[in-house]
């Protein structure tokens, strides 16, 4: 069954940063969904399979993400309540990638034929999913720079200060605090480090007064020095229509 809190996420980020309308919203939230509840590490779409339906994170996170021949994985990306992680299986049949549950999960999945006949008798919903996937694609051209060119301290700190901003948008920061349920040998597959690199690097923001991640929650211990470590410049990010 739909419920507002359902849509709530993408809802409340769709209105920041594309400036939708509520009828179109209304629209969106009509369309027939089924409801689906993933466990932990457990592959919500593999790479190779042709899916009838696109995700909407409803509640939990997952990650997309590559595994090569010996078995080594990168994380590509991280996805939060409101993401629509497959959204490009609307316009190409077969997933070139995996999408994992990262915690306990609630995804919605809407069918292909209903979101299409959706954009065409609104054109507006289609505007909104064309900037939305963009800003996807926006957002992993930052992380392969992230990769391929800062420093490991660097690295975590841009990616926690990302994390934060998206999460903002979908009501999950509370104060200095915020959700983050990776252990670190995923943050590493994210980074493209070690866990025991990762364990290094949390160690030194730890003792250094920057930040702390206990327990699957980030906090926030000095915002000057990790933004100093992030070099963030949330451009890409596009929060606002006009960005």
């Amino acid at each position: 069954m739909t419920t507002d809190k359902t849509w709530a996420p993408l809802f409340e980020r769709l209105r920041t940063t594309t400036g939708a309308g509520q009828e179109d919203l209304q629209a969106l939230a009509a369309l027939p969904i089924a409801l689906r509840h993933y466990g932990e590490n457990q592959a919500v779409l593999r790479d190779g399979e042709q899916p009838s339906d696109c995700c909407l994170i409803v509640d939990g996170f997952c990650v997309r993400s590559k595994t090569i021949a010996d078995g080594k994985r990168q994380i590509l990306s991280i996805h939060i309540p409101g993401d629509l992680p497959n959204l490009q299986n609307l316009h190409y049949a077969t997933v070139d990638h995996d999408l994992v549950a990262l915690s306990d999960c609630t995804l919605a999945f809407i069918g292909h034929k209903a979101l299409k006949d959706l954009i065409a008798q609104r054109p507006g919903v289609g505007n909104m999913f064309w900037r939305d996937t963009l800003v996807d694609a926006a957002i992993s051209r930052e992380w392969i720079v992230n990769v391929g060119q800062r420093s490991t301290t660097s690295r975590l700190a841009h990616l926690i200060v990302e994390l934060r901003e998206r999460l903002r948008l979908a009501g999950r920061v509370i104060d200095d605090m915020f959700a983050l349920p990776l252990t670190q040998e995923q943050l590493g597959e994210a980074m493209g480090v070690t866990s025991v690199h990762t364990n290094r690097i949390l160690r030194d923001l730890r003792i250094a007064g920057v930040l702390e991640l206990q327990r699957g929650t980030v906090r926030i211990l000095n915002e000057h020095k990790l933004q100093e470590l992030a070099q963030f410049d949330g451009r890409y990010l596009h929060l606002s229509p006009s960005s």
